[in-house]
């Protein structure tokens, strides 16, 4: 019985990280609610007490299954979701003894030397233990299929750590079919066990450290871009000076010709003035900063460039309910993009670009179109060193899920057509 009631600790102990794992694999460590260690600390005795008890069939898979869901209550998601994946868990636990018991059980039975001194109980318990070691390989895989999704975690990382449950499997089904079940057997079990958890933990640390570089590189990028930004803005800034300074000298000289009476002179003098401004410093006033500076030098790189810019700029009002931060974000990176690709494109008549930004009462609209070279078959950035770039979307998609907006994209008869709607907090 003493023996009984050690493999099913050890189970419960083993079943209870793995669920751990598992659920933090799916979900994300950061959905965990702070009771979750409350949850956890309930699976323990009910899962001992459920693996020491002969339950009828139905009744212990309904329980097996309450159990499992019973630890899903620790994480922060929906729970069809909490159903959904709890109902996995316990799929494969089940096929995996199914399989197990079909192939160890008759094994062992049969061998009187192998079975001897174990009961039919203690023999179950001892699959469902090596069960738990194949659901370590199975979880593994799940844990690098949804990383992957999340950040692109390379072979060379995860390859080695998966190779050690597949090999710790194989040690322990040779373990159980050919060696004598006594205390070196026991302690050889528990310390593939303890081995392939930490694993899991190194596994775990490698992903954290990679996707905390990974969001260090993007950040940087996001900070350098901003910089660029504010640069522009203090371009804009520095021309609208320089005017201002050189239109004192210009009012001076008017003056000059008003006193003695050379009207014609004075308004001939006005004429240039206003032409050599207007050809100094393309002119966008809707009365917000950033949409103002960031407009304006889209179009001072435009006529540089050969680039034929269109613009319809309405706002309702200037001060917008959208953090300037954001708008910059949203609006330079759109703005970059349609340039780059307008600047791709060979033949000069075919250089154009449409910026169209109205505001309501309850949201901000910007509609970007631009020509490009070629049809557009993916998103992904054709720029050298891709690994540094390809960003610009996706932080237009972060501002857009932080304020509940949309981001649409068309291309079709190489025109790139890129409408974004941020609501007003």
């Amino acid at each position: 019985m003493w023996l009984l009631s050690l493999f099913n600790g050890i189970t419960t102990l083993v079943m209870a990280m793995q669920i751990h794992f598992f659920y933090n694999s799916v979900f994300g460590k950061e959905t965990s609610k702070p009771t979750k260690k409350y949850w956890i600390a309930a699976f323990l005795p009910i899962t001992f007490l459920y693996l020491m008890l002969d339950l009828p069939d139905l009744f212990s898979s309904l329980m097996a299954l309450g159990i499992v869901f019973l630890v899903a209550q620790g994480y922060d998601v929906p729970q069809k979701l909490k159903i959904m994946f709890a109902i996995l868990y316990a799929v494969l636990l089940t096929l995996v003894n199914f399989i197990l018991v079909y192939m160890l059980l008759p094994s062992m039975s049969s061998n009187p030397s192998h079975a001897e001194g174990m009961t039919e109980r203690i023999l179950l318990s001892t699959i469902l233990l090596i069960g738990c070691m194949v659901m370590f390989a199975i979880i593994q895989v799940i844990r690098l299929v949804v990383k992957r999704r999340r950040f692109p975690l390379e072979a060379r990382f995860s390859l080695p750590f998966l190779s050690v449950p597949v090999i710790s499997i194989y040690l322990v089904n040779t373990f159980t079919a050919y060696s004598e079940k006594n205390v070196h057997y026991f302690l050889s079990v528990f310390g593939f066990i303890v081995l392939n958890i930490l694993v899991v933990y190194m596994l775990d640390t490698v992903i954290a450290r990679f996707q905390l570089t990974l969001q260090n590189d993007r950040l940087q990028s996001q900070m350098d871009y901003q910089d660029a930004n504010y640069e522009k803005t203090v371009h804009s800034f520095k021309e609208i000076k320089r005017i201002i300074h050189d239109t004192n000298k210009h009012l001076l000289v008017v003056a000059e010709y008003i006193e003695r009476e050379r009207s014609e002179e004075a308004l001939q003098h006005i004429r240039e003035t206003l032409n050599g401004i207007d050809h100094a410093y393309l002119r966008v006033n809707t009365g917000n900063l950033v949409i103002d500076a960031l407009v304006t030098n889209a179009l001072n790189v435009g006529r540089a460039n050969g680039i034929q810019i269109n613009t319809e700029l309405t706002l309702r009002e200037p001060e917008l309910a959208i953090e300037r931060y954001d708008l910059s974000v949203v609006l330079g990176n759109m703005l970059d993009n349609a340039i780059e690709a307008s600047k791709d494109v060979r033949q000069a008549e075919d250089r154009w670009i449409s910026i169209r930004i109205r505001s309501s009462e309850t949201a901000l609209f910007i509609h970007v179109q631009n020509r490009t070279e070629r049809e557009v078959t993916d998103l992904n950035t054709r720029k050298r060193r891709a690994e540094d770039h390809g960003f610009g979307l996706t932080n237009i998609q972060r501002i857009c899920d932080k304020y509940g907006g949309h981001m649409m994209i068309k291309a079709e008869s190489r025109v790139f057509d890129n409408m974004v709607m941020l609501p007003f907090k």
